[in-house]
């Protein structure tokens, strides 16, 4: 099945399924992050601010759409959702902070340093990591110790120095350094892919599918993490600030080396495309239960932000 790149909005079918997963996530904020009468009322509202309301929502649905795969209860797949969605919103409070990329701007609204101070934030951001693995841990999430073990494993080895952080490390070095393609797609492979793996990962092992069983899935994620971050460096310099609720043009202000500066970027959307193909071959062993996954792959490159 051929990707389109040109089209500029997500299907009737993956925009319901946002949608849905979008209150759900608001939804268990809402109910997990309740506001204390205490003197940590206002960490809590720093926390709400960062979570509740706006943002894709991919990595959730990624998890909902592949638990579909294992006929994983979506109660379960939500509670895993909401986890990986803490440790999403946590690297990107601290990440908009002075000390790294100084935005003022993330998901529509304030960046939580700014709605509320710098200190708040890195401890609302503290507590949503917090927050992740207690979610994991808890016996509500799945009642096999075994599978919220791996639950909690997988997930501090996709968010630490091996994944998620020691990406956000890599992209701190390349603000001096001039990195090679190679190196641009092991920082983006740790930055953003280790993550998105994680959501697949996470619906297999719910599913008690052993790891040699996961290979598809694994391949999936892989090619739609590079293809979801080569759609972010384009928009990163065609893309419209108002629509992508964020500072666009930043790592060519810093001069850092993209997949577009590396590429240049008609090269790289053909890239985009070719990986968006491969994913959804990954997935040709489930039939149409892969569809929504199929619908998410084509919708990381055709997406305005």
């Amino acid at each position: 099945m051929a990707s389109d790149a040109r089209v500029t909005g997500p299907s009737l079918t993956l925009s319901r399924a946002l949608v849905q997963v979008a209150q759900d996530m608001d939804g268990q904020f809402d109910r997990l992050l309740a506001l204390p009468d205490d003197p940590r009322r206002k960490l809590y509202e720093a926390m709400r601010h960062a979570t509740i309301g706006g943002g894709k929502r991919l990595r959730p649905l990624l998890v909902v759409a592949a638990s579909a795969l294992f006929n994983v209860e979506r109660v379960a797949a939500l509670r895993v959702a909401t986890a990986i969605e803490c440790i999403h919103v946590y690297s990107l409070i601290h990440d908009d902070m002075p000390c790294m990329d100084d935005d003022d701007m993330r998901r529509g609204k304030a960046t939580v340093h700014k709605a509320f101070d710098e200190a708040t934030a890195v401890l609302a951001g503290d507590s949503l990591h917090a927050l992740a693995f207690e979610i994991l841990a808890d016996p509500a999430t799945h009642g096999d110790p075994f599978v919220r073990a791996e639950l909690v494993l997988e997930l501090a080895r996709a968010s630490g120095p091996a994944g998620m952080a020691g990406g956000q490390m890599m992209d701190l070095v390349a603000e001096t350094e001039s990195f090679d393609l190679a190196t641009v797609t092991r920082l983006q492979q740790l930055k953003t892919g280790a993550l998105i793996g994680f959501c697949l990962e996470a619906a297999a092992i719910m599913g008690k599918v052993p790891p040699e069983g996961r290979t598809s899935l694994r391949g999936y994620a892989r090619d739609i993490g590079l293809a979801f971050q080569i759609a972010d460096d384009l928009l990163d310099i065609e893309g419209d600030e108002a629509i992508a609720g964020k500072a666009l043009g930043k790592d060519a202000a810093a001069g850092k080396a993209t997949f577009v500066s590396l590429l240049g970027a008609d090269r790289a959307r053909q890239q985009a495309r070719m990986l968006v193909d491969q994913a959804i071959a990954h997935l040709s062993a489930f039939g149409t239960k892969a569809e929504l996954l199929v619908e998410i792959a084509r919708y990381a490159v055709s997406r305005d932000h």
